[in-house]
C-alpha cells in the first residue's frame, strides 16, 4: 500500500502551455486531454481546454493540471508554494534555471544561514517554486 501526494495546479486559458513548459523543465511523459476529449464541455468555446493532464517525471515527480472552466472563479497562484529539494545539485540547478525563464525571482539562489543553497520564484505562469539544496549533498 503507498501514497502519493501530487500537486494538481490550475490555470484559466494555458494549463497545455504551461505543461509543456514544465516538461522541458523535468523531462517526463505529458499526457493531455481535453473537454472534447471527455464530451465535458458546457461551453463550445472551451472544447479544447485542458480537462486533465498529468507530466510524470523522473525523481518521483508528478504534477496534474487543468484549464478552470470559465464559469468558475480562478485566483492565479493561491496559497501553495510547490518545494524542490535535496541533495541532487546538479539536478535541482537545473530546474531553478529552467524555472527561472521569464519568472519573478524574489530569493535569488544562494547560500542561506543554515548552510543549503535556497531560492524562491514565482514562475511565469503565476505557480509559486522553493528550492532548497542541501549543504549535504
Amino acid at each position: 500500500m503507498s501514497v502519493v501526494l501530487s500537486p494538481y495546479l490550475s490555470f484559466r486559458d494555458n494549463a497545455r502551455e504551461a505543461m509543456e513548459f514544465y516538461q522541458t523543465v523535468f523531462g517526463g511523459d505529458l499526457t493531455v486531454s481535453t473537454f472534447r476529449d471527455f464530451h465535458m464541455q458546457e461551453e463550445p468555446s472551451e472544447l479544447d481546454k485542458v480537462m486533465h493532464s498529468q507530466l510524470t517525471a523522473p525523481g518521483g515527480i508528478t504534477l496534474m493540471a487543468a484549464d478552470t472552466p470559465n464559469r468558475m472563479d480562478h485566483t492565479p497562484g493561491g496559497a501553495v508554494t510547490i518545494s524542490l529539494s535535496g541533495d541532487d545539485e546538479p539536478t535541482l540547478r537545473g530546474y531553478w534555471d529552467r524555472l527561472s525563464d521569464g519568472a519573478n525571482i524574489s530569493q535569488q539562489l544562494s547560500q542561506a544561514p543554515w548552510g543549503d543553497w535556497f531560492g524562491q520564484l514565482v514562475d511565469r505562469f503565476g505557480v509559486a517554486w522553493m528550492m532548497d539544496i542541501s549543504a549535504q549533498g
